[in-house]
């Protein structure tokens, strides 16, 4: 009955070397399938069918047109980097499937012609006999024939518990890709590849897309209307220059081109890059690695967090967390001594488990005893077994006999399932019923719980059965994965940022409710399991999941279901998870949230997010940035439409009102080789806003390119250009020649991007007062512009490319004075559009 040697049936000689060639060729190799990449050229087709890459093109091929080959490369160059960053995205699905193939084929023990066989995991094939020991990572799913094992399944369930497997009963199935945690045995194949359980998770993996986020939606319709809107309307603008104006076709050609760029925003795609990238740098401070950019603009929508207790709200290690012993508890780990009361409970614990051992909840106990008894007589680490009895289907305990004294005594030290060792100890019914209902007790506060005993015995021939000892019964010991320290703090900051959170874990229902209670995430005791999920429609179940909060014995394929339903009614859902069963949910999530140290390479890879230090606190900062970048975003968009629109009115207007030319190729050039730094760079590096996580998240639907927003900055640039327009014209009027008269203008232009800028950056505080807030680019900026104006009027070259000219003290005037009343625009514009928000507010 030695632990050490594996049982072999008698008459099990397992497959022929034949037989398993022949089931080798029609089975397969047991390794996942896996599709086909997909080539580079469908690669680049997909990324070239995008609007916003498409403008890219077509701006960098106009600035080619006109021979500005700075700005073309500019602008082709994020093409190819989008092209590279999806490239390195299908890569990374890829390296996921493969991650996932090299995790289900380990090396395999296996009898063949009655001969035991080490053989690589990927030629085992159905029927084959797997010999299994502590520490093996099985290699196929299996029918546990003979022995028992504790295996360790969170790989698959995500739950840290090691879960008993006996032969000839339901639970004697065994998963490919868990581990044994102890004791021996011999199972047979029934199922490899692709049709085991952790192959259909690979599959719902290659099956799951992607999402979409909102703002890449919203920008594919936005800059595709605009493309097809601003080609229209240059065409018509070159076609009026020509025939009605009188122009030469050459330079009707080129004003419809100026249109065209002044029209086309291609700052956008660049804004959503830079932002995007830098987004995922700052974030990467806060030990947060980002593999897919769409997700740094979903977090600040999150408004459901769907958490996986284990490894996550909780630390994946088992620990002891509550003694007890007749009418006595003891919970307190801050105490300074353990009770002498408690002594013997963990002293015969310990001598009932290995010093060494591989089960978490075994390493919990020798770290428990040793932590408390270090230095007492209570620690005999120089007692080694005599004989041990193993669990059986019979009795669902294990005794470890020591010598005591002399060859015929012996001390016994008997755990297991609490029922079972109350059996073993023959008590009295009173007694049963009152140690049942502290175990009762002990569940409901989430605890998996152990009953232990001792006794001793004289004789020099083994009993058979554990039965023929006497126990006496000592006390129970209660295990728990207790929960991170950093979450209750983070749990709160996301629930005043509005975002709710959702447990979702393979455990029992109390120890579901037990955990949600530590750690302060509900306070609603419903719990939804995984069978009910499954008898509920999409509909039913979106309705339920308005007033739960807690899911409990949950299965891969419900966390993926879950996911998809409630994104389904409206919600931006982040998950967290670290097991390959986690892995489609987290790849269907909005944002998935991998754990990086404790994670699996398939959840690490399929998620968008990897916390590098599995600190649930790194998704509140993450959240944080998140707000703040989608913020910037918005800002930086409703700067560019403001700045665009002057520069649209300004070539449009003279022709249609037969002006002088005001604004040509060369300076829309100019101002853009500016706006996209301005952009890039200053909105960028904007502070979060005071109530950043104190207000609701965003709604879905919501995106920069809102109608309020582009009105916002219509009505910006629009009253802008018209105070131009009116200076231009009364300088005409004044005898002011054109160079004198575009000078003018074109110096307020430049110097008018800095104050939208400014008016930009915080809508809720008067433009002087953005000058006060924290922002190291905005001087810059400003520098930028003087240095900019000062070379291209102070270097004739530059002037005379440019038709301006050097500006008396007169024109310098009358720039402040169009400068002022545009402040004054702007101010009152802000102004008026606080108090109709406020109004309208008031309405509802």
């Amino acid at each position: 009955m030695s632990p050490a040697k594996p049982p072999r049936p008698d008459g099990l000689r397992g497959l022929s070397r034949e037989e398993a060639a022949r089931r080798l060729a029609s089975h397969g190799p047991n390794v996942l399938p896996g599709g086909a990449p997909k080539s580079l050229a469908a690669i680049v087709a997909g990324v070239m069918a995008e609007p916003m890459f498409l403008m890219l093109l077509v701006a960098g091929g106009l600035y080619l047109a006109l021979g500005d080959r700075a700005e073309a490369a500019f602008l082709l160059f994020f093409v190819f980097v989008v092209i590279g960053i999806t490239l390195t995205q299908e890569h990374k699905t890829q390296r996921a499937l493969e991650s996932l193939r090299e995790l289900s084929a380990p090396r395999a023990l296996v009898i063949r012609d009655g001969q035991e066989l080490r053989i690589p995991g990927r030629e085992v094939v159905p029927g084959d006999l797997l010999i299994l020991h502590e520490g093996d990572r099985i290699a196929a799913d299996a029918m546990l024939l003979d022995g028992h094992l504790d295996v360790n399944e969170s790989l698959l369930t995500g739950e840290a518990m090691p879960v008993i497997k006996l032969p000839n009963e339901d639970g004697n199935l065994l998963f490919a890709s868990t581990v044994v945690t102890k004791g021996v045995g011999v199972a047979e194949v029934c199922a490899t590849a692709g049709a085991s359980a952790v192959g259909r998770i690979g599959q719902a993996l290659a099956s799951t897309t992607e999402a979409v986020s909102g703002l890449q939606l919203a920008t594919r319709r936005l800059i595709g209307n605009l493309t097809v809107g601003g080609l229209l309307l240059a065409v018509g603008y070159c076609l009026l220059g020509w025939l009605w104006n009188g122009r030469s076709l050459l330079e009707s050609v080129l004003s419809g081109i100026a249109l065209t760029m002044a029209i086309l925003p291609e700052e956008i795609p660049v804004i959503l890059t830079v932002f995007l990238a830098l987004g995922a740098w700052r974030i990467s401070m806060h030990k947060v690695l980002t593999r897919r950019m769409a997700a740094v603009e979903a977090l600040g929508a999150i408004s459901v967090l769907a958490v996986d207790k284990t490894g996550t709200l909780t630390q994946n290690r088992m620990q002891v967390a509550e003694l007890a012993t007749g009418s006595d508890e003891f919970r307190d780990q801050a105490a300074a001594d353990l009770p002498e009361a408690f002594h013997e409970l963990v002293e015969f614990a310990m001598l009932a488990t290995p010093a060494d051992p591989f089960d978490p909840m075994e390493k919990a106990i020798q770290r428990f005893g040793v932590g408390w008894l270090d230095g007492t007589e209570h620690i005999h680490a120089e007692l080694a077994p005599e004989f041990e009895y193993l669990l059986s289907p019979d009795i669902l305990a294990m005794t470890r006999v020591f010598p005591n004294g002399s060859a015929t005594r012996h001390l016994l030290a008997t755990k297991g399932a609490p029922e079972a060792v109350i059996d073993l100890c023959h008590l009295a019914p009173a007694d049963c019923a009152a140690i049942l209902r502290q175990i009762e007790a002990m569940a409901t506060r989430g605890l998996r719980v152990l009953g232990v005993a001792r006794g001793e015995w004289r004789g020099s021939e083994w009993p058979s059965s554990q039965h023929d000892f006497d126990f006496r019964f000592l006390g129970l010991i209660g295990f728990a994965d207790p929960p991170r320290r950093e979450v209750p703090a983070a749990i709160a900051e996301c629930r005043a940022a509005g975002v709710r959170i959702i447990m979702l874990t393979g455990d029992h229902p109390a120890t579901a409710r037990a955990i949600a209670g530590q750690v302060g995430l509900s306070e609603r005791a419903e719990v939804i399991t995984g069978p009910e999920i499954e008898m509920l429609g999409d509909d039913a179940l979106r309705e339920r999941m308005r007033h739960v909060d807690l899911c409990a014995r949950m299965q891969p394929v419900q966390k993926l279901r879950l996911v998809q339903v409630l994104r389904q009614g409206g919600k931006v859902v982040a998950m967290t998870g670290d097991g390959v069963n986690d892995a489609p949910a987290l790849k269907a999530a909005d944002v998935g949230i991998a754990m990086g140290e404790r994670g699996t390479d398939v959840a690490r890879e399929a998620a968008s997010l990897v916390l590098l230090d599995d600190s649930f606190a790194s998704i509140v900062a993450a959240i944080r940035q998140g707000r703040r970048i989608y913020d910037n975003i918005t800002k930086a968009t409703r700067f560019t439409f403001a700045v665009h629109m002057p520069v649209i009115l300004l070539v449009l207007a003279p022709t249609m009102l037969h002006w002088p030319v005001l604004l040509m190729p060369v300076h829309i050039v100019l101002l853009q080789l500016f706006i996209d730094p301005a952009c890039s760079i200053v909105f960028e590096s904007e502070p979060e806003s005071a109530n950043i996580m104190t207000r609701p998240p965003r709604p879905a639907s919501e995106s920069p390119f809102t109608r309020a927003n582009l009105w916002y900055a219509v009505l910006q640039g629009a009253g802008f250009a018209g105070i131009l327009l009116l200076g231009y014209a009364l300088l005409l009027a004044h005898g002011g020649d054109a160079a004198q008269s575009r000078t003018a203008v074109f110096t307020t232009l430049v110097l008018g991007v800095f104050l939208l800028t400014l008016a930009n950056r915080d809508l809720s505080r008067p433009l002087p007062a953005s000058l006060n807030a924290a922002n190291p680019w905005l001087p810059r900026m400003f520098g930028g512009v003087l240095a900019m104006l000062a070379v291209v009027i102070g270097v004739p070259f530059f002037r005379t490319m440019m038709q301006l000219a050097v500006p008396d003290p007169t024109l310098l005037g009358f720039v402040a004075g169009m400068l002022g009343v545009a402040v004054v625009w702007l101010e009152t514009l802000r102004r008026t559009a606080r108090y109709l928000k406020v109004r309208s507010l008031s309405a509802r």
